[in-house]
């Protein structure tokens, strides 16, 4: 053994059911790409509320708890494609539902009664559609994907794989 701990990789996200995740993925396809990026694989497609690193796999039950915070269903209107200036190309909302700030501060407060520091920039709700995708070409104005929150999950990121260890409702 190395002494090293034993950490799980985490973060809280809004998760799409398998008819939103095909809408994103039609989404995301109707891009032009260039040579050099990086679409995201339809199985990783979600909109992060918080990511919270590596963290000690031996608080798992705790975190497991304590990230259950009130839910207000919502539904998320996401009808802007952009490409952020780091190459990041995104879906992303015009206007945020206020449950949704809502729901991220209440998971801020969870994460702070963990003893986890929630991220401090400034929270921009969005679904990462590809990486290094500077000068991709984004869609003219197509149908905004709806998207019926009607809960958030916590999940695990292992290898390249994600997988949900718990949704909350």
């Amino acid at each position: 053994m190395d002494g090293k701990p034993d950490t799980t990789r985490l973060f809280l996200a809004l998760w799409p059911d398998p008819a939103l995740r095909h809408q994103l993925e039609e989404r995301r396809d109707a891009w032009t790409w260039p040579r050099a990026a990086s679409p995201v694989h339809p199985d990783k497609l979600h909109v992060t509320l918080h990511f919270l690193g590596a963290l000690p796999s031996e608080r798992l039950p705790e975190f497991l708890a304590g990230f259950a915070v009130p839910f207000t269903p919502f539904e998320l209107v996401l009808d802007r494609a952009a490409l952020w200036h780091n190459g990041i190309a995104v879906l992303e909302p015009s206007a945020p539902p206020p449950e949704l700030p809502a729901l991220h501060q209440r998971l801020s407060g969870a994460l702070a009664a963990l003893g986890l520091a929630p991220e401090t920039r400034a929270y921009r709700p969005h679904v990462t559609l590809a990486r290094r995708a500077s000068g991709a070409v984004a869609p003219q104005a197509g149908a905004p994907v709806l998207w019926q929150a009607g809960g958030y999950a916590l999940v695990e990121s292992k290898n390249g794989v994600y997988t949900v260890l718990r949704h909350y409702a």
